[in-house]
């Protein structure tokens, strides 16, 4: 296995790594409840994909009141 002869300069090593950063998520409009969803996926919020249902979503339970 190759072994590089000259150790790299921290400027050509930090040029290389620039380009690591994290790009920003391209979030779709759900058209039945208007959340933000991965484009291809079912909403997470009301369980449609492609104007069917597709998840069962349960609503969350009410909390019981304090007495």
């Amino acid at each position: 296995m190759p072994v590089p002869k000259k150790r790299h300069s921290n400027t050509r090593t930090r040029t290389r790594r620039a380009n690591w950063k994290l790009k920003a998520l391209n979030l779709a409009e759900c058209p039945q409840c208007h959340a933000k969803v991965l484009p291809h996926h079912a909403c997470p919020e009301c369980g449609t994909y492609k104007g069917r249902m597709v998840i069962k979503i349960e609503s969350e339970p009410k909390e019981k009141a304090k007495s």
